[in-house]
Parts: structure tokens; sequence; C-alpha cells
């Protein structure tokens, strides 16, 4: 798909002008205030050039609260399918749940989160993943900002020595010492409902003990 002009400049469809003018007057500046868009997704392997998103889960956190009303989980159809990574993600191939174009999926994720800040567990991947699909429809990445709950909560452990520093820590991790409920493990919106109540405790700790800002948060790597 291509969205051009005459003179072969760059144009884009309305969805994406749509997205991009929530940035024009942006400005999360404030930690408590800020909109934030936690999610995950569920993916037919971990090859970003070859593997796709299965699924996109994300919920709200407004004013300091998750706001489950409004969650979401989007089906994407596939071409594709992995049947080694079925016993990770729960789908399997023929699953009667209803599912949307990839196009029609990023349309519906990018209504939702608008300019909010996004957040993930190993936000790394999930964000890749959905940029490999902008790219597939010849968009640009995303714009939002990003905060990682792994490092955020690394943020948070007492550093008794050097290797510390760089510890990696599982979602499973998180869920134990916040004692968070697994049951919806390894589902696209399980995972963001685990992921958002591990970053509120995380983030409140921070604010609470060492006077974090939104600024410090964003830093935190």
């Amino acid at each position: 798909m291509k969205w051009l002009f005459n003179k072969n400049e760059k144009t884009y469809p309305e969805y994406w002008l749509r997205y991009m003018s929530h940035f024009l007057e942006s400005n999360h500046t404030d930690i408590h205030s800020s909109t934030y868009v936690v999610l995950d997704t569920e993916t037919t392997g971990f090859n970003y050039e070859k593997d796709k998103m299965l699924c996109i889960g994300a919920v709200k956190i407004i004013d300091g609260y998750i706001d489950i009303s409004t969650a979401i989980e989007i089906y994407i159809k596939q071409d594709y399918f992995n049947e080694s990574t079925v016993e990770i993600h729960g789908l399997i191939k023929n699953e009667r749940i209803k599912t949307v174009s990839e196009e029609e999926a990023v349309i519906l994720f990018l209504d939702y989160i608008k300019d909010s800040i996004l957040v993930a567990h190993h936000a790394f991947f999930d964000v890749t993943m959905i940029n490999k699909a902008l790219e597939r429809l010849e968009l640009p990445e995303l714009k939002n900002k990003v905060l990682d709950t792994m490092f955020i909560y690394r943020a948070t452990r007492v550093k008794s020595n050097p290797i510390d520093n760089n510890k990696k820590y599982t979602l499973d991790q998180l869920a134990e010492n916040y004692d968070i409920d697994l049951s919806d493990r390894h589902t696209a919106s399980g995972d963001a409902l685990i992921a958002a109540i591990a970053f509120l405790k995380s983030t409140q700790f921070l604010v609470k003990t060492k006077a974090y800002t939104l600024k410090d948060l964003l830093n935190c790597k």
C-alpha cells in the first residue's frame, strides 16, 4: 500500500494523521496525571522479521487507577502460524475467536493509545512487534514515550552488589513479589493487567521512598 502525492511526496492514511494529531499538544510531565496504556502482545514467535502478532491486549491507567472498563483485546488474522509457540500463548490455529486484519488491529490500537505513555514488561519486544506491523503498512514507528516495568521494578530493589544493577526480572517474579494473581498469565489481556498492577506498585514505592518524577521513570534502564 502506498500513499503518495502527485509529486511523490509521502502522505498517510487518515487514521495515522488522527493518531499524530494527539501529539501536537501532548504534555506528559507529571507522574500522577499522565495517562498510561499498559500492553502485551502474543505473537507467532520471537523473530521480528518473520513472526507477527496474534493478539494485542491493553489497559489504561488514568489518575492512578486501572480502568478495566475500557481494556481491549484485539485478535489478528494469520497467514503464518508457528505451532511450537502454542504452549506459550495458548492460541490454536482454528480457534473460534473474532479476528481482524493487521491494519484493522493497528487502527484500533492507535485510536486507543493516542498520545498515552506506553508501559510493558520487556517493552522493547512488544513495541518492536507493533512497529514491524506499522512498517508493513508503510507507516512510521510509534511516537509514544515508553516505560518498561522490568527496569522500573529493578529500580525498587536494594542493590547489594554490582550484579544487581543488570539483573533481569520476569513478569512472574514481579507477580510473586507483589502477590498478584497469575490465573490469566500468558494471555495478552491478562499479562497487561499483571504488568499494570506491578507498574502501579513499583511506581508508588519509588515516588514515596525516592521522590521519583516521570523523568526519573523514563530514565530507568
